[in-house]
């Protein structure tokens, strides 16, 4: 069953952001859109790559209103030694969620249970908690944080202009489309 158009789960979580570690809920993620990046392990090979990449586009999101969650089952503090000890994870200046008992993971829907990992699962929030955009991976296919942004360009649009979608490929300042019965089968 689909998430989009759901509630981001009730949480609580300790997390490692800004050198401290700090309890966050999912009370806290309201009032701004949200991205939660799950990984599904501390010190692995395409996860520090991922967060990495969306290190990069940060403070983009950041003036677009945006905080972004990355989230593993790995503890605060194994978020915090990994942060401390790799050059990549170390650009991070994003909360990163502990969930060592898996109930946020579960929550959405991205646990993989035989192994207490999660799925590469990408989920975009808006300000009230309802999720608009849910990605999941397999495990060896890594995701683009540029692409995410692209996300986040369309579904602010479209939160903002009653009436109008985003086409494929849609990037900010394109045209849009108004659905209508004008154009069924003219596109």
């Amino acid at each position: 069953m689909s998430l989009i158009n759901k509630s981001i789960p009730t949480f609580k979580a300790e997390a490692f952001h800004d050198g401290e570690f700090r309890t966050i809920t999912d009370a806290d993620v309201k009032g701004k859109w949200a991205i939660f990046i799950f990984y599904p392990a501390d010190f692995t090979f395409v996860c520090p790559t991922e967060l990495e990449d969306m290190a990069h586009h940060y403070e983009e999101l950041q003036k677009l209103g945006v905080e972004v969650y990355s989230v593993s089952t790995d503890t605060h503090f194994s978020h915090k030694a990994w942060h401390d000890s790799s050059d990549a994870i170390g650009k991070i200046k994003f909360p990163m969620l502990g969930d060592p008992t898996g109930t946020i993971t579960r929550g959405f829907d991205v646990m993989i249970e035989e192994d207490g990992l999660a799925l590469r699962g990408t989920f975009l929030a808006n300000p009230e908690g309802i999720i608009k955009v849910a990605e999941i991976h397999d495990l060896g296919i890594g995701r683009s944080a540029k692409d995410m942004v692209r996300k986040v360009k369309a579904a602010q649009y479209v939160a903002t202009h009653d009436g109008e979608v985003c086409p494929a490929a849609w990037e900010e300042g394109q045209k849009t489309l108004t659905p209508s019965l004008d154009l069924v089968g003219k596109i």
